[in-house]
């Protein structure tokens, strides 16, 4: 089959399209003719060695596919050849064909095309089960969603709107993207390169109460003012450490605030927990998604021969959604 392969771990030009053992899937598995896939940020950390597949995955990158699935293993119950579905996988995106578990499979809305539904599952459930099931946002109270514009940062946005519509959100941006994010009816926009330390228009904008919940991929440079930033008992949930892993905290005030840090990835979660997490997002933003309050934002679509072009693209930072590559058609 063809599939993305590298021989080096390294920047995008490593990428290449070639020929793959197809893979077979195990009993309670399906294999899925992939006809998209989308760029993420765990695809870039394993293009360049910092993030390995879980034990027994796919060394080919991706992390989420859409698709028609082709065969059904054994044990497999509910799901039949021919169904449209998207899903999360250990590995293998980007390729002709993937196996995922049958359990962590998504019915695709009617009114989705695949490479629509190729941008849901890795960001829009990640955002999803951070902000909500581990987060425990609730409406009428404050959020801020770092990585203004990215793929996680739309997704998150967009579900706030539709599950909290009364709840603050405040989103940190460059400035080139400012305009965009407040399309999307963020309450509080921040220049984070005119404010590196955004505690301070925080304070100032929650009449000092401070935030409920922070979904952070910035990492080491934003714990302080993120701290500062949140409300007694609030959470910050720390998915990405672009800026670094060590940072010093004060753990007095963390103490007197009660405040918590949760530290969460999607992809080297267990099978039963995914699949707990894809029936919960399945039940609560499906239907949201299905009606058309969440949308996916798609910034461009590649095709498989493309992909170190996608990938440049996505190391640029001027994306404003998700990176899209089309599979097969």
């Amino acid at each position: 089959m063809k599939a993305v392969l590298l021989d080096d771990f390294g920047g995008p030009d490593v990428l290449y399209v070639g020929e793959a053992e197809k893979p077979a899937p195990k009993d309670n598995q399906v294999l899925i003719k992939v006809k998209a896939t989308s760029i993420n940020g765990p695809d870039v950390a394993q293009r360049e060695g910092k993030y390995p597949p879980p034990p027994g995955e796919s060394e080919i990158l991706g992390v989420e596919v859409a698709g028609v699935i082709e065969e059904v293993g054994s044990n497999v119950k509910g799901w039949n050849i021919g169904d449209n579905v998207m899903t999360l996988v250990g590995g293998g995106g980007y390729a002709e064909y993937a196996v995922a578990y049958a359990n962590h499979l998504i019915k695709i809305p009617e009114n989705l095309s695949f490479e629509e539904a190729a941008c849901i599952c890795e960001s829009y459930i990640t955002a999803y089960s951070n902000v909500f099931m581990f987060g425990k946002l609730q409406d009428n109270q404050y959020a801020i969603l770092h990585g203004g514009g990215g793929g996680v940062n739309t997704a998150a946005i967009q579900i706030c709107k539709a599950l909290v519509p009364n709840t603050k959100l405040i989103v940190t941006s460059p400035p080139e993207k400012m305009e965009k994010i407040k399309e999307l009816g963020v309450d509080l926009v921040i220049n984070y390169k005119e404010t590196p330390d955004f505690s301070k228009m925080v304070k100032e904008y929650t009449n000092k109460r401070g935030v409920d919940v922070i979904l952070d991929c910035i990492g080491a440079a934003y714990l302080e003012p993120n701290i500062k930033s949140l409300t007694y008992t609030g959470r910050l949930v720390v998915i990405g450490v672009l800026s670094g892993i060590k940072a010093e905290l004060n753990l007095a005030l963390l103490m007197v605030k009660r405040q918590q840090i949760i530290g969460s990835v999607l992809r080297s979660r267990p099978i039963e927990e995914k699949a707990e997490i894809v029936k919960s997002f399945t039940d609560n933003v499906i239907p949201k998604v299905a009606d058309g309050s969440v949308k996916p934002i798609i910034h461009k679509i590649f095709s498989i021969d493309d992909v170190a072009k996608a990938h440049k693209t996505m190391a640029e930072d001027t994306h404003f959604g998700k990176i899209v590559m089309k599979i097969s058609d």
